[in-house]
């Protein structure tokens, strides 16, 4: 029985948005609310229970309906894509209990298309398949345009409306990558693609080169690597705060996508082809940790601050994964979790933050002093040092990680240089932002203070589940390395 727990991250969230959906008259707001988060504690359980199965223990296969290869619907569930499903429904659940503050009646739809999304962000981590990561793309991205303009406005709409065309641009070409892929290959299962490319003649690499180049723009623009970061910035602060901070994983599977398919397709063992985009990723995530340090300086704003944060801390796993060396690729996957977390606080501080600065909003000018000064205070603080590496929390651990990992490589000072730059910048925005926020205010605090006890509440786990990374960071850490070896042994759904 426990052999088809594999589906059940894709098959639960898809069925609590069609319950969701249901016409419930008569029931109030508060417990429908209620109803979403029950329905994602059972996601949550699921996804905990399939982290557990999979530490240690060979990557599993799931045909959909015992169908064979390769007509049928492959799952494949290893210790890389259990950890990204476990990831993002943690980061989800706490999501959907910020929202009950208030984030989720601004428009319609915001929780089962919360479920949606999660049911496609789920799938594009477990599929074995190049087409049903096609498939689950378009999944996620329908439900994040339903969850870009939640709440409505000129702004958001506008933001909304270019997210929407280039992403519709990035599935064309998608599809064009795959339709070259099996026209060379025959197949576009990941292993069975990995081990035809190493039979192709010369003369038929170009054309496979030509499709890699495809998929690279598709993956770099869903994980924002310059120069195609430009829609970035502005959707991310211009959607609601808790759309905003679910978004924080959105760029994380683009990365999550060049690891496993150029990983298997074009691993060390692929001949003329080994490392092929490497180079691109590796300056062009340096680059984007130059852009994003930059807008995260001059940033005016929380929000636009936080999607600096998040384009920053997509430049770190970019250039890491460029590398291609598994030792910076598994300390990038703590990395990764901890960045996905904590650059969804940030989306939630600063509109806890602008919810009490009447019309300043989150700007950072001077402006009414805050309501809960106090708690607000200590969360930006624990918030920043989290953010800038300072030891005990979890951005020093993974952040030092990445830097041992390296500084054994003669070509990698340029990358330890920015690491600690960004770091140091970042605390000097942050201090700047605090001191505005917190010592320059002006006035007696708004009275009319929307009540946010789930968003603190939301805001608070996430950083408990961050400081977890650091008590468990021995378990944290093998688990990272063992996930990247067993890509390196096995290659995606053998």
């Amino acid at each position: 029985m426990t052999e088809h727990l594999v589906v059940l991250p894709i098959v639960l969230p898809a069925l609590f948005a069609a319950i969701l959906l249901l016409p419930m008259g008569g029931i109030r707001v508060s417990r429908r609310r209620w109803y979403s988060l029950a329905l994602m504690t059972l996601s949550l359980l699921v996804a905990s229970w399939l982290l557990w199965q999979h530490t240690n223990t060979p990557a599993k296969n799931y045909l959909l309906g015992n169908w064979p290869e390769p007509f049928g619907i492959l799952l494949v569930a290893d210790q890389l894509s259990v950890l990204m499903v476990w990831l993002t429904t943690v980061l989800a659940w706490c999501v959907c209990l910020h929202s009950t503050a208030g984030d989720d009646v601004k428009g319609a739809y915001f929780h089962p298309l919360l479920h949606f999304l999660l049911m496609g962000l789920n799938g594009a981590f477990l599929t074995g398949d190049l087409f049903n990561l096609f498939v689950f793309f378009e999944v996620l991205l329908i439900s994040s345009y339903g969850l870009l303009i939640h709440g409505g406005g000129k702004k958001r709409v506008q933001s909304a409306l270019h997210y929407v065309l280039l992403n519709l641009v990035g599935s064309a070409l998608f599809l064009l990558a795959l339709a070259l892929l099996y026209s060379l290959l025959g197949t576009l299962h990941l292993a069975e693609m990995a081990a035809r490319v190493r039979l192709l003649d010369p003369q038929q690499q170009w054309l496979l080169q030509s499709a890699a180049a495809l998929l690279l723009l598709v993956f770099g623009l869903k994980a924002a690597l310059l120069p195609l970061h430009f829609w970035l910035p502005a959707a991310y602060s211009q959607a609601s705060a808790s759309v905003a901070a679910m978004f924080a994983v959105m760029t994380k599977v683009g990365v999550y996508s060049l690891i496993r398919v150029f990983g298997a397709l074009f691993a060390a063992d692929a001949g003329a082809l080994a490392g092929y985009g490497q180079t691109l990723l590796l300056w062009g995530g340096g680059l984007t940790m130059v852009l994003a340090t930059v807008l995260l300086v001059a940033a005016a704003d929380l929000k636009k601050l936080s999607a600096a944060m998040v384009l920053l801390s997509a430049g770190i796993l970019l250039s890491a994964v460029g590398f291609g060396d598994s030792a910076l690729t598994a300390a990038a996957l703590l990395y990764l979790v901890h960045s996905s977390w904590i650059g969804a606080v940030w989306f939630m501080l600063a509109e806890r933050i602008g919810q009490q600065r009447g019309t300043v909003g989150d700007r950072l000018v001077p402006g009414a002093a805050l309501k809960q000064a106090l708690l607000l205070g200590w969360l930006f603080a624990l918030s920043a040092l989290v953010v800038i590496g300072m030891p005990p929390f979890s951005g020093f651990v993974s952040k030092i990680w990445l830097l041992q990992a390296s500084l054994p490589r003669s070509d990698a000072g340029w990358y330890v240089l920015l690491l600690l730059l960004s770091s140091l910048l970042a605390l000097v925005a942050l201090s700047r932002a605090g001191s505005t926020i917190f010592w320059r205010s002006r006035g007696k605090p708004i009275d009319a203070v929307q009540s946010g006890k789930t968003a603190d509440a939301a805001i608070m786990l996430l950083l408990v589940m961050g400081f977890l990374l650091v008590v468990a960071g021995q378990w944290w850490m093998q688990y990272c390395i063992d996930a990247v070896a067993q890509l390196t042994v096995g290659g995606r759904g053998r």
